[in-house]
Order: C-alpha cells, then sequence, then structure tokens
C-alpha cells in the first residue's frame, strides 16, 4: 500500500480539461462545415472499431450551454480546446466559414461568463479532406494554408483568448496517419510520415509567424506528446532501441523547435532506411521560433528490446509507425495498465518534465493532457465509480508538482478528457472522460473522478490517500 499525505496545490496553478472538435461535436454536415480526413478514414470499411464515426460524437454541438455548466460545476480555471477546421473553413482555404465563427464565438463568450479562460489548439488532426486530396501533410502547401488558416483564426478569436497553441500531438498525425495508416487519413508511406511530420513543423513556424505579427500579448507555443523510451535491458541491442525510438517519439519534434536542427543520429537512422527529410533553406529557423510555452501530453511510457533476425522475418511486413524500426520489439514493462494497455507511470511524468527543462528549454511548461481509459459502468444508481483514474490523476498530479517543486517551471496541468468521446479508431469502446455519457441518450453523468476533481479544486489541495 502507497500513503499519500494531503498535498496543498501552488497558488495560480493552471487547472483545466481538454476536449477535441471531432471527438465531441458531431453535427459533421451542420453549420456549413466541411468533410475532414477523420469523416472520410471513419466511414471507410474496417477502419474503426465496430465503425464507429464521429458524425454524433458527443452531440456537442447541440449541447454547448449544457457542456460549458459541466465545466463551471468542476470550478477548473481554463478550457482547452481544438475548433474544427473544416467547421471554419470547410475546404481549408478562403474566408472563414460565418456559421463556424458564431458557433466558437458563442462558445468563448459562454467560458468568459463562466470565469473560465478558452485555450485554443489550432490542429488536433481533423485536415479538411480537400487538403488531403491535394497532398496532406506530406505537400508542404498544406503547412501553407494552415499558416494562412491561423491568422484567420486569431483575427476571429484573438481579442477574447490569450492562449494559443498551433498543433496537437505532431507525432500521431505523421506517424499514425501517413506511417502506421491507423489514424486518418490512412496512409502507410514512411516518407510521407517524416514528411508529414516536418511539415507540420513547418506549418507550426509559419502559422507562429502570422500569430506574432497580430499578437501583442497572447501566449503561443506548441503541444508535443512525449513519452519515455526505455530498454528491456541493458544490452547494446535494446539500448540502441531505445535510443532509436526516443529520436523518432520525442527528439525529432524536440529538437528542431528548440535547437533549430534535426537530431544527427536521427537523420542517419532515417537515411538507412532509405528516407529523407525535405528541409529547405529557412525551415529550420521558421520551425525554432521562440515560443512562450510548450504544452506537454503525457499518457505512459515505452519499453523496448531488439528482435532477433528470425522474429523480423516471422513479423513481416505488418505496417508500422516506426521508419527503420522493424527489429525494434515493444514489450510489457510489468506495471499496471489502463484499457489502452498503457502503463501507469507517474515517474514518467517528472522525468519528462526534467528533460525538458534539463535538455531543452526553460520556458514555461503546461500538461496540456494526461489522463486514462478504463472500463466505465454506469450503476443502477446512477453513479460511475472509477477510483482507478482518480489513483491516475493524484499519481501523475503529485509526480507534476514534485517536478515544479524541484524548480521546473510548470504552470498547469489539464485533464484528458472532459467527456467520454469518440476515441479515434477505437471508436467509442475506450472512455476518457470524467464524465460518463451515454451514447443512446446523450445524458451526462459525473463519474467520481469529477466529483474527486471538483472537491480537490476547491479544497485546494490532494486530499489524502491510501493505494494500492
Amino acid at each position: 500500500m502507497t500513503e499519500r499525505p494531503r498535498l496543498p496545490l501552488p497558488a495560480g496553478f493552471g487547472w483545466g480539461t481538454a476536449t477535441a472538435s471531432y471527438q465531441i461535436e458531431g453535427a459533421v454536415s451542420e453549420g456549413g462545415r466541411g468533410p475532414s480526413i477523420w469523416d472520410t478514414f471513419s466511414h471507410t470499411p474496417d477502419r474503426t472499431r465496430n465503425g464507429d464515426t464521429g458524425d454524433v460524437a458527443c452531440d456537442h454541438y447541440h449541447r454547448l450551454d449544457e457542456d460549458l455548466d459541466l465545466l463551471a460545476e468542476i470550478g477548473a480555471p481554463y478550457y482547452r480546446f481544438a475548433p474544427s477546421w473544416p467547421r471554419l473553413q470547410p475546404t481549408g482555404s478562403g474566408v472563414l466559414n460565418p456559421e463556424g465563427v458564431q458557433f466558437y464565438s458563442r462558445m468563448i463568450d459562454g467560458l468568459h461568463a463562466r470565469d473560465i479562460e478558452p485555450w485554443i489548439t489550432l490542429y488536433h488532426w481533423d485536415l479538411p479532406q480537400q487538403l488531403e486530396d491535394a497532398g496532406g501533410w506530406p505537400a508542404r502547401a498544406t503547412a501553407e494554408a494552415f499558416a494562412k488558416y491561423a491568422g484567420l483564426v486569431y483575427d476571429a478569436f484573438g481579442d477574447r483568448v490569450r492562449h494559443w497553441t498551433t498543433l496537437n500531438e505532431p507525432w500521431c498525425s505523421a506517424f499514425l496517419g501517413y506511417g502506421q495508416g491507423v489514424h486518418a487519413p490512412g496512409r502507410q508511406d514512411h516518407q510521407d510520415a517524416v514528411a508529414a511530420g516536418h511539415h507540420l513543423l513547418l506549418g507550426h513556424g509559419l502559422a507562429l509567424r502570422e500569430l506574432r505579427s497580430r499578437a501583442s500579448d497572447a501566449e503561443l507555443g506548441i503541444t508535443l506528446n512525449l513519452f519515455p523510451a526505455e530498454p528491456e535491458s541493458d544490452s547494446p541491442e535494446d539500448v540502441d532501441c531505445a535510443r532509436r525510438i526516443d529520436g523518432l517519439m520525442n527528439r525529432f519534434f524536440l529538437d528542431p523547435v528548440f535547437r533549430g536542427t534535426y537530431p544527427d543520429d536521427v537523420v542517419a537512422d532515417l537515411e538507412r532506411a532509405g528516407i529523407s527529410i525535405p528541409v529547405q533553406d529557412g525551415d529550420l529557423e521558421l520551425i525554432s521560433a521562440p515560443l512562450d510555452l510548450l504544452g506537454v501530453n503525457y499518457y505512459t511510457r515505452f519499453v523496448v528490446r531488439a528482435r532477433s533476425p528470425e522474429e523480423v522475418e516471422r513479423r513481416g511486413g505488418r505496417p508500422s509507425p516506426w521508419p527503420g524500426g522493424r527489429d525494434i520489439q515493444f514489450v510489457a514493462g510489468g506495471l499496471p495498465t489502463t484499457e489502452m494497455r498503457w502503463e501507469v507511470y507517474p515517474e514518467g511524468l517528472s522525468n519528462t518534465l526534467h528533460r525538458i527543462a534539463d535538455d531543452y528549454t526553460s520556458i514555461p511548461i503546461w500538461i496540456t493532457e494526461s489522463g486514462s481509459a478504463f472500463g466505465d459502468v454506469l450503476l443502477a444508481d446512477g453513479t460511475v465509480d472509477d477510483q482507478a483514474r482518480i489513483d491516475y490523476l493524484d499519481s501523475h498530479i503529485r509526480a507534476a508538482l514534485e517536478a515544479r517543486e524541484a524548480g521546473v517551471d510548470l504552470r498547469g496541468y489539464f485533464v484528458w478528457s472532459l467527456l467520454d468521446n469518440f476515441e479515434w479508431a477505437f471508436g467509442y469502446e475506450k472512455r476518457f472522460g470524467i464524465y460518463y455519457v451515454d451514447y443512446e441518450t446523450q445524458e451526462r453523468t459525473p463519474k467520481a473522478s469529477a466529483i474527486w476533481l471538483r472537491e480537490t479544486l476547491a479544497d485546494d489541495a490532494l486530499p489524502e490517500r491510501t493505494s494500492a
């Protein structure tokens, strides 16, 4: 058993929850919204669990006021959301759609009316389908289109929104979407994946330039998902596997953003796999422009070992998000796991925060997502007893605050997610929300974790806990 004492919360710390448009909004053909790559992907047979789509999702588009009231009920001062690119700009070019602007204006004004500060993430994976048809993120033109879109969105909402992040988890967009093909748009080409990764970062840099030209007091950044990569053993082969995965998962994004270069070893690994990064003159200067903050999404760690040549042969040509990584195997590390089969490893969050502060930057860090999926059940008495999620949040918040106490400039922690929602290729099977959603009736029910978070914030302290 682990004893966790009562822990006062830091004064002025930024607590919040987070969502993304395609996962919750629904209304995919209403209000002038155009199709996105996730509309196309989810309507393609065998792409998502049970053929689920985001057509209705949580019906947030029609239940906006109800969901804003849930946010007020929790009492967190921030709400991070990602407007739908195809709702605001249906084809990925041209002027913004007035109905989309009206919807998000109503949201932003509703948040301010409830004393909640809005936080916008400009891209959370819902690329307009017309841009994908023209080449998608492997094409440089998509980065340029994103920058123009970013400027227009700031023109519409910048007077009421102070915090902006350009991209959410570009690793997922690039390597899951264009390499492994398990995310939209479902391509399986490692050269496309690497090109997409670079052009996402270029889009970030170009968008940052657009926002800087308009924003005098806005706080601007990017959100990266960062997972420690650890070797199963201390053998040179396993250690090298961890280096390579860390290079593709973390350093492929951290180094260009904060050092203005791609890591030499990652470039060499890719070249051995016959893959190049399509860098042009001036790209890295744009990508490494100064930021006001870094968003970190943290969920778990990777434990890896080297496959033998025989194991590589048996595995065959199954798609992977890791260019040149067929000889790397991901293994269980012996820790408890969530429904996603992700290990619960709060120490990894603390280590990641220290690594960023020690090796990369002293700018403020925000944990823009952290949470867990469990097999939540709505009981006959109308409650959802998700104690495992409470334990997850408690342990990860403590790990984060320990890093802050040790000197990391950590400014906030956003729980993923406000609502159970469309969990991408997993459809509606995995529940991350602190509010339970009955997808048949769209009724929202606070889980024990929502009540715990509300009481924790009201008390300004993590309560004393005893956990296994």
